[in-house]
């Protein structure tokens, strides 16, 4: 087949609309295309030797064709582009438009004028002014004279007018670190070739357009031919981004072969996929619209990645800041264990202390002063100890159990005593219903008619206008043990179940993201994203850690207290077991596992950020956030908290929630009042099992119990609330959900899963700050530890929150739109803002959860029915 027949039937069959791929169709009109190349052969060819920036004004019709005979030398060590400029000057020309065949050597280029470029709903844009720059085959001598033909036919029997030039493009080469600006238009694409120079291996490729819209497409592409350069098929190969202001990709040199790839831009025909305006036409078959002027002005700019180095130093700075905890958890417990073995060795000196170290010593409970408030409301609690709790207190094994034998024989009062409470111990032992936690509780036989249930009836002990937390610890510790050991085992079961299929999503996501070249699926921050293998952000990945490495050293810490605890109630050690706060450590645990599993799935949702799996991200915040009020609570109401299937349950339809209003909360009213009213519900719901101490049914006599009270308390009588201070926590929390509700259903934020997440954050915050304020009201002290704790974690929580509102990135917008918001990093040239709130948000977590572990050691000392519950 001669060049002639074969550019003739590449037109043939692309003018009807073919594939080349679709072999059957090709067939079914190659006749067709016989018949008119008998036609075409029958023309007047003219052919003309042309020169570069030269302008040939012509006239072609179907009767004739002309070819353009171009020659230029082509140099291996200097590398220019060739650029095609078309423009038809007739008018009418839409519906016989002039085809231009560029013939290269190994590569052919091909297009009509006027150009015709799809929109949406298949609107159709004319440009009659067209440029194209033609691939350069490579060439293997230092120098080579290269030709190449420009065919120029039509099939319209009226002549139509039009305008050719071929001219060089010196500036086609771009050089590291050097600004070059350029022009384009969907017509008017352009692209340059970038060589990696020696000893680069990554550079980031940085266009910037000081104009919005129109909007526009970077494509990183092989040296290859043909060039992808237009709207309908720049997506085809390589890697490519939409924009409005500006774009990055980031380019290894290993995935380029021939050590260079082009750098192709181009403006496309609309603005749907930049967040432009849609725009709406009365569509009417094979209607033209004029796009108007969408010129664009560029700079790109190539510049070199960060080196290996820059990765090593980022991992061992990451790792550097999470293992100084190890050291300092290990020092302060080294520090702790000095200090409580110089305690110990002050037995041998007891007239050096002060009183109160002598019965914490000695396992007698120090009680603190009522505090001010509560006089007048308690009945007098005679002697601080009874009778029992002294004689459990020396039989104890926690005041003999390290003296060792030396000491009993240098203290031989000490060994009476000690031979005399063994005796009373076991004689006490035989007394059947005896219980340490019945004695020690502040119910008294005088406030309360003697029943026989007095004990075991919840009403009675749990509605007394004053509780103390002897009062809520009446349960078998062990059975509370296992009840909240589930906490545990259901968030770990939780943990696996969730992140196996959230790992393998995020790997197809990469994958998919790598195979098809389309960054607009991930919301990156382009500027600073830097790959590792198949991971597009890996520095976003490794921030991550944080959460790993310091859940684990909290559970490491959990697990320490929790040995020294169990030791101490097989030493039957009275402190252990009747003074202060119970210690429960299974709600602890479940904080450390969530902060792990918040880490594993963070970084999961960093290896391709986006809208559909944003859940990833948040779902284990929610659970934190939930787990820690509960810790809070159950401090005082260890006998009264939520079991951990109740608390789950709850937690996955907070999940549920925040699935349902990423998808389809956008704008959507209906969702918005079904959720503010469910949001009311539960906060009602809640506040009243936290009144009424869960002393309440939910039935069909609500109602009518519910107007009794009214009538009785308010109209009746107008008597005050029973529980002031439980009141005043329910109305504030009351006051911020409702204003949260009314928030959401005014202003319907676009990032449902974080407006959710504030709702819990502004609970748990209430609930803390109303939990220390009736500690100190209470009399009760923070300890130096708990307090630097509180200070260090504030601090760092007002830093962590700064850099995350920074937002680097968004997926409520388009992508071209998120990557407005890029900026390149700040520490060492490797992690960015939302890396820093990586660091500093699992930190201050951490500390977090240190507070609410260490808030309460004043009180180890202090019998619980000295306690208060609030």
């Amino acid at each position: 087949m001669t060049s002639l027949r074969r550019a003739w039937f590449v037109y043939c069959v692309r003018w009807e609309g073919v594939s080349d791929t679709d072999s059957t169709a090709v067939a079914s009109r190659f006749n067709r295309c016989e018949k008119q190349r008998s036609l075409y052969e029958t023309k007047t060819v003219v052919q003309k030797d042309a020169e570069f920036d030269v302008t040939y004004n012509d006239t072609v019709t179907s009767d004739n064709q002309t070819i353009y005979a171009f020659n230029h030398t082509v140099s291996r060590n200097k590398t220019e582009g060739v650029r095609v400029t078309v423009d038809v000057l007739s008018e009418g020309a839409e519906s016989s438009p002039i085809l231009f065949v560029v013939r290269q050597k190994q590569a052919v280029l091909s297009f009509q004028v006027p150009l015709i470029l799809r929109g949406l709903y298949q609107r159709k844009y004319p440009y009659a002014h067209v440029g194209r720059t033609l691939c350069q085959p490579p060439t293997r001598s230092l120098t080579e004279t290269q030709y190449f033909f420009v065919d120029v036919s039509t099939l319209s029997s009226l002549g139509t007018h039009y305008q050719l030039r071929i001219s060089r493009v010196d500036s086609f080469t771009l050089h590291t670190d050097k600004k070059f600006s350029f022009t384009a238009s969907p017509s008017q694409p352009q692209y340059f070739k970038y060589v990696f120079p020696d000893g680069v291996d990554t550079v980031i490729v940085k266009v910037n357009s000081e104009m919005t819209f129109p909007c526009s497409v970077m494509s990183i592409q092989d040296i290859q031919c043909p060039v992808y350069d237009l709207d309908n098929n720049v997506a085809f190969i390589g890697m490519y981004q939409t924009m409005t202001k500006t774009a990055a990709i980031t380019v290894q040199r290993k995935d380029f072969p021939s050590n260079s790839f082009y750098v192709v831009v181009v403006v496309k025909t609309e603005d749907e996929a930049c967040g432009g305006p849609l725009r709406f036409y009365p569509l009417r078959p094979d209607e033209l619209i004029d796009a108007g002027n969408r010129s664009k002005t560029l700079d790109v700019v190539v510049s070199p990645a960060i080196s290996s180095d820059v990765y090593v130093m980022g991992m061992l700075f990451c790792l550097g800041i999470f293992l100084s905890f190890y050291l300092l958890t290990f020092l302060v417990a080294c520090v702790e264990n000095k200090r409580m073995h110089r305690r110990r060795e002050g037995l041998l000196n007891p007239a050096d202390m002060s009183p109160a170290e002598s019965a914490s010593l000695l396992g007698k409970p120090v009680v603190t002063p009522v505090s001010p408030y509560e006089y007048g409301s308690f009945v007098d609690n005679g002697s601080t100890l009874s009778s029992e709790a002294i004689t459990d207190s020396i039989a104890s094994d926690a005041n003999f159990g390290y003296m060792g034998q030396e000491t009993l024989k240098r203290r031989p009062f000490l060994t009476a005593i000690h031979h005399v409470a063994i005796r009373i111990e076991r004689s006490l032992e035989s007394v059947a219903g005896r219980s340490r936690q019945e004695s020690l509780s502040s119910i008294e036989e005088d406030d309360y008619d003697t029943l026989a249930d007095i004990d075991s009836d919840k009403n009675i002990v749990r509605t007394k206008k004053y509780l103390c937390v002897s009062d809520l610890a009446r349960k078998d510790k062990r059975v509370l043990s296992k009840k909240y050991q589930i906490y545990f085992w259901n968030i770990a079961t939780i943990g696996v179940f969730y992140a196996l299929p959230v790992i393998q999503l995020v790997i197809t996501y990469q994958t998919v993201v790598n195979v098809t070249g389309n960054q607009d699926i991930c919301y990156y921050n382009f500027l600073c994203a830097h790959p590792l293998g198949n991971l597009s952000a890996f520095n976003n990945i490794l921030s991550n850690l944080g959460y790993v490495m310091l859940g684990l050293l909290f559970l490491l810490i959990v697990l320490q207290r929790d040995i020294i605890h169990s030791r101490a109630l097989d030493r039957n050690d009275l402190n252990a077991l009747e003074c202060g706060i119970p210690k429960h450590f299974g709600l602890f645990y479940a904080m450390g596992t969530a902060l792990m599993m918040e880490g594993l799935l963070s970084a999961c949702y960093h290896v391709c950020p986006n809208y559909t799996n944003f859940q990833f991200d948040t779902s284990f915040m929610y659970m934190i956030a939930g787990l820690c009020v509960l810790k809070l609570y159950q401090k005082r109401h260890p006998d009264i908290n939520a079991s951990a299937y109740t608390a789950y349950a709850c937690l996955a339809a907070v999940i549920f929630f925040s699935v349902l209003g990423v998808v389809f909360g956008k704008g959507n009213m209906v969702f918005w009042i079904v959720f503010s009213v469910l949001h009311i519900l539960a906060t009602m719901l809640l506040s009243t099992q936290l009144y009424y101490m869960g002393r309440w049914r939910l039935d069909s006599g609500i109602l009518r119990r519910i107007v009794y009270v009214i009538y009785t308390d308010c109209i009746r009588q107008c008597s005050g609330p029973m529980y002031i201070d439980r009141m005043v926590l329910l109305v504030m929390g009351n006051i911020v959900n409702w204003s949260l509700a009314a928030y959401g259903l005014l202003k319907t934020p676009n990032d449902f899963a974080s407006y959710l997440l504030a709702i819990a954050i502004c609970n748990l915050l209430l609930y803390f700050a109303f939990y220390i304020i009736m500690k100190l009201r209470s009399g009760e002290r923070i300890q130096c530890m708990a307090m630097v704790c509180i200070l260090f974690t504030a601090v760092v929580w007002g830093f962590a929150l700064f850099f995350f509102f920074q937002g680097l990135s968004t997926w409520q917008k388009t992508p071209a739109e998120s990557r407005e918001h890029n900026r390149d990093c700040i520490v060492l040239s490797f992690f960015d803002d939302h890396d820093i709130w990586h660091f500093l948000s699992s930190i201050a977590m951490f500390g977090s959860f240190l507070v609410l572990l260490t808030m309460d050691d004043d009180l180890d000392n202090v019998q619980r029915d000295k306690i208060f519950v609030f």
